[in-house]
């Protein structure tokens, strides 16, 4: 037996600093779900016998909370539906806050969920220093899920490598012959927004290709933003022949405005998005983008944020999940390359 006492409780993070793994692996492993690999499986479960884990029995309130500023479009359901797989399984109810436009200066979310005390929170919304400082003395564990600016060092989150894939989408394009690649991007006080921006012009540069600023739009992430972007690109004489959106949205709405001026997807336009929403496979033609995997995200915020809620320490506080890119049929090589 190890050298752990009978009589001290033994934790799953201490389970998987044991076995080498993160915590929502051995979770995975708990809870009978797929996702790891055999060896790591039979590691994981052999500790578990050895050191008799049991699943904690929750002795504060059951339930976690998950906070949007707005909740729209299948972005949030995603999460949603992540956030429910995990919390269901391990007994927690979920309440679902909404507080308003980040506009709003009056934010009356945080006296009502202080008031109702849940184990944990998830926060789809960037906190204020206020509000964290709240939720911190009244002992409310919480996880910031995709963070929206720069967080202080001690602030738990999950993310995705939004660099990497802003990169990886603009060097597919450019693999595929594209010179004149445009960039409708987002609001630059978005973090994430700023990260794809910065691997498209990475992915520019590493080409050797110069960075035409003519061919940087940013707007909001919307279909219609995005729409309006794709007309002042596309009514140019000397338009792109291929568009990387900073979400899928935009891209729906690049679709909308290539229509509308007679132009064909990807025979004279080239578009890819960003976070591979489940509507992007039904478009037509079906939409290249970068896949966030939003669902695995919000598994792993829930994860760590009931690890924090019962009291332990996370190995891994801050997380970034990759990205990858999914080519389906809106690109191909520009005109001039198939003459």
């Amino acid at each position: 037996m190890s050298g752990t006492a009978s009589h001290t409780p033994v934790t799953i993070s201490f389970i998987a600093e044991s076995a080498g793994v993160s915590v929502p692996t051995v979770s995975k492993v708990i809870n009978g779900r797929a996702g790891v690999a055999a060896d790591t499986r039979s590691r994981v479960e052999a500790l578990i016998s050895e050191y008799g884990y049991r699943k904690p029995v929750v002795t504060r309130n059951n339930t976690m909370e998950l906070v949007f500023d707005q909740l729209e479009h299948q972005w949030g359901l995603e999460i949603i539906r992540g956030v429910q797989r995990v919390a269901r399984e391990q007994g927690i109810g979920v309440i679902l806050t909404e507080f308003g436009p980040q506009s709003s200066t009056i934010r009356y979310w945080i006296d009502d969920t202080l008031a109702r005390r849940p184990a944990c929170l998830v926060s789809v919304a960037q906190l204020s220093d206020g509000e964290r400082d709240q939720l911190r003395a009244r002992g409310i564990p919480f996880v910031v899920f995709d963070p929206t600016g720069e967080l202080p060092d001690d602030v738990p989150f999950v993310g995705a490598t939004n660099w990497s894939g802003g990169r990886s989408a603009t060097r597919h394009l450019i693999e595929l012959g594209h010179r004149r690649i445009a960039m409708i991007g987002g609001p630059d006080a978005i973090l994430c927004c700023r990260a794809r921006l910065d691997g498209y012009r990475s992915a520019i540069e590493a080409a050797g290709l110069p960075i035409d600023p003519s061919l940087i739009v940013p707007t909001e992430l919307t279909r219609d933003h995005g729409q309006a972007a794709a007309l002042d690109l596309l009514r140019r004489p000397d338009r792109p022949t291929a568009v990387f959106c900073c979400n899928d949205l935009q891209a729906l709405g690049v679709y909308q405005a290539a229509r509308s001026l007679g132009l064909r997807i990807p025979a004279d336009l080239s578009v890819v998005g960003f976070d591979d929403l489940p509507i992007t496979s039904l478009a037509d033609p079906p939409l290249t983008t970068v896949h966030q995997p939003l669902f695995d995200m919000a598994q792993a915020a829930t994860e760590l944020a009931l690890t924090l809620g019962r009291g332990e320490k996370a190995r891994q506080p801050r997380l970034e999940l990759a990205t990858t890119l999914t080519v389906r049929n809106s690109t191909a090589p520009p005109a001039s390359r198939r003459r």
